[in-house]
């Protein structure tokens, strides 16, 4: 199969590639600029912005399966502004998923978020909903997987937390009890390789997470310690976090602002696990301490 993987430069595309390329398949990594440190064996590079149709549709033409893993953070505000969630992940969709009907393309993979929903509290939230449902009134033999925060060598998920709760005594909305259900992208991977090429997950939404529930006063306990340190929380209300985070909307820069602030008001997490309609059994997946060489 000849798949092309948008965003397969990235955190999760790289490995992705590499496990779609082992597996015997020609794979086409596409991306804004060219790669600045070489992609895995046996896989291609192609320039292609998801924003603008005319620079994928030539990139998209000739494939069987496209993988759409581009995406901002929801962890930081974006340089352009909260709509530019909307350009990228709902605009860049549509774009991908009319490259792919237009060019003869079979299968699309479309990486979303876990609690994704068109009426939800965020920008972030919001896009990837209403993505969702782009795809899913496309003419393609279509699957969305959900994951919960991806972990791993390379990942912003740890380093977020470590900067939003700096060592010894860090004021926390809500005291950190935010719950999140980190999985390690090195147990989401193959799981997403098999939902590209395995026909049983045609037409199904997975809502994907790890091995525990977290929340990110834990996880931020995890990740100082693995460093030496310790943390010592300090709750604030999250009426106070939300008037403080809020002006910072109007910071130029600075990375959070009320957007974020709406994120940490939501959890995380998974109530019934799809890693089983992969085989996969919660108690095989890396949890957050192995990772970080916390025994």
């Amino acid at each position: 199969m000849d798949i092309l993987v948008a965003g397969g430069d990235g955190f999760i595309g790289r490995p992705l590639c590499a496990e779609l390329a082992d597996r015997g398949h020609n794979v086409t990594a596409m991306s804004r600029t060219p790669p600045e440190e070489s992609l895995p064996d046996g896989v291609a590079h192609e320039t292609g912005d998801v924003t603008d149709y005319d620079s994928v549709e030539p990139v998209v033409d000739g494939h069987d399966a496209v993988v759409n893993l581009v995406a901002l953070s929801p962890l930081f505000s974006p340089s352009g502004g909260e709509d530019t969630h909307f350009r990228v992940h709902l605009g860049g969709t549509e774009n991908l998923v009319a490259a792919a009907e237009e060019t003869g393309a079979d299968r699309f993979l479309q990486q979303s978020a876990l609690g994704a929903d068109p009426d939800g509290p965020t920008h972030y939230i919001r896009a990837k909903g209403q993505a969702e449902d782009v795809v899913r009134d496309s003419d393609l033999d279509w699957t969305i997987t959900r994951p919960s925060v991806v972990f791993g060598e390379g990942g912003e998920f740890v380093k977020f937390t470590k900067l939003l709760a700096p060592p010894y005594v860090t004021p926390l909305p809500g005291g950190g009890k935010t719950r999140f259900q980190p999985i390690h992208v090195g147990d989401l991977v193959p799981m997403l390789a098999d939902a590209v090429l395995e026909d049983e997950h045609i037409g199904k939404t997975y809502d994907i997470g790890g091995p525990e529930k977290l929340t990110m006063a834990e996880v931020a306990r995890l990740g100082h310690r693995a460093d030496g340190r310790s943390v010592n929380v300090l709750p604030i209300p999250m009426s106070l976090s939300k008037i403080g985070l809020s002006t910072l909307d109007y910071v130029p820069g600075f990375p959070f602002g009320s957007d974020q602030f709406r994120s940490l008001r939501m959890d995380n997490t998974v109530d019934d696990n799809d890693v089983s309609a992969f085989g996969v059994d919660e108690s095989e997946l890396t949890t957050l301490s192995s990772f970080l060489a916390l025994g």
